[in-house]
């Protein structure tokens, strides 16, 4: 029954942004419904961000459809997502690239996230508690960093963890809105490729709670 959902939410969203095979065929293999908490499981299909505890958001499917396919994911190996959450957006990235890896800066939305994707088996998921902005240098390089809340900045340990030539994508602070951009490292730097589209995300913050 759950397959059927999200093969129909999928069908929502491609309405609204033409989805990448690889990106609609990861979205319909993750349950949403696992991620979300109990008293909004009934909303877990419909495309709407749902609330979790510490006043964070599961984002909606429709904005985990477009954050993965702005990654750019043909031939990429692995990925770096700042702000694991639930962990429903690392459970899809799953699914398109071979090693995923998501920090998440709150003590219990880790172990929460770490449970589920156990869980489902997924074991091409690491997740750690820690500061997002400090990355985790450990498995870098990374082919992609993807940012699951808004940033003012990027930090220069994310940028020396990303892969010459790679790409990042990130909702950026710009005075009173947010925009997603997708910016690439030239010459050890980041450079602006396309300003995607304005967005609302939690704001990224220093340390860990």
């Amino acid at each position: 029954m759950n397959s059927i959902k999200n093969h129909l939410m999928c069908e929502e969203i491609n309405k609204r942004f033409n989805l990448h095979p690889k990106v609609r065929e990861a979205m319909e293999s993750v349950e949403r419904e696992i991620f979300v908490p109990a008293p909004f499981k009934h909303f877990a299909y419909t495309l709407n961000a749902l609330s979790m505890q510490a006043q964070q958001y599961i984002s909606s499917p429709l904005t985990v459809a477009k954050m993965t396919q702005y990654l750019e994911i043909d031939h990429v190996d692995s990925v770096l997502e700042i702000g694991c959450g639930s962990g429903y957006q690392a459970a899809v990235l799953s699914q398109i690239f071979r090693r995923v890896f998501s920090i998440e800066r709150i003590e219990s939305l880790y172990i929460e996230a770490r449970l589920r994707l156990k869980t489902l088996g997924l074991n091409n998921v690491h997740v750690k508690f820690a500061d997002g902005n400090k990355g985790w240098e450990q498995y870098a390089p990374y082919d992609r960093i993807l940012f699951s809340a808004c940033a003012k900045n990027i930090s220069q340990a994310l940028i020396d963890q990303l892969e010459e030539g790679g790409i990042l994508v990130a909702p950026i602070q710009e005075n009173n809105e947010q925009v997603i951009k997708r910016f690439v490292k030239q010459n050890n730097a980041l450079r602006v490729q396309k300003v995607l589209e304005k967005c609302l995300f939690v704001p990224v913050v220093d340390g860990v709670q």
